[in-house]
């Protein structure tokens, strides 16, 4: 039986705690990190190369957002649990756009983390099941996007300013820097961007600023 290699990320220990005994009652999950910030989460993604990375979405300096598109950008395979105490749907939406394979509430999390590593190690997604609604939202949205066919000028000068950069192969903190706003920042308009382009999964945003590099100049 090949265990399921996780890293765990929250900024408060005692939680961080109690879920690791939980994750660890299950044999075939074995935790082979820990983090308490997303600078941490970030070094322990790339040095242990995880199965899984259950990370907090709130944490000091880099939130878990950054988190995954730092182990994105270092094509690092890892399938990510995002843990928040946010019942927010448009959070939710942005998470899923950046790929993530599990999206878990806090209030459920000891109860629920055990089947959601094992589901996104599978291949799957999980969803914490209070949030089934905001699912059949963005199928409904999906619906709407693909009649309507969504395109460049659907978007802002400033999202049509990031997307350009991220033609250019270029990371938020890098896009942060030249325009001088924020890293999170960036991160919401990336996800307006996958939300209005209907863009879903790894670097589908990457994917179509390349190929329509030409039309952002």
């Amino acid at each position: 039986m090949n265990q399921i290699r996780i890293v765990i990320a929250d900024d408060h220990p005692i939680f961080r705690e109690g879920l690791k005994k939980v994750i660890e009652r299950d044999a075939q999950l074995m935790v082979v990190g820990e983090a308490e910030d997303g600078e941490a989460a970030i070094a322990r993604v790339i040095e242990l190369h995880p199965d899984v990375a259950v990370l907090d979405l709130d944490m000091p300096g880099k939130d878990g957002f950054a988190v995954v598109r730092a182990a994105q950008e270092a094509r690092i395979a890892v399938k990510v649990i995002i843990l928040t105490m946010h019942n927010n749907e448009t959070i939710f939406n942005s998470a899923l756009d950046l790929g993530v394979a599990g999206y878990v509430l806090k209030d459920g999390a000891i109860t629920e983390i055990a089947q959601a590593i094992r589901t996104v190690a599978a291949g799957r997604n999980y969803i914490s099941p209070e949030l089934s609604t905001y699912l059949l939202n963005r199928s409904s949205r999906g619906t709407e996007l693909t009649q309507n066919k969504p395109s460049l000028n659907d978007l802002t000068p400033t999202e049509r300013r990031i997307l350009k950069r991220v033609a250019e192969e270029k990371t938020s903190k890098e896009i942060a820097a030249e325009l001088f706003i924020s890293i999170r920042t960036v991160e919401h308009h990336r996800g307006h961007i996958c939300e209005k382009l209907g863009l879903r999964g790894f670097n589908a945003l990457v994917k179509f600023a390349i190929t329509h590099k030409s039309e952002l100049s």
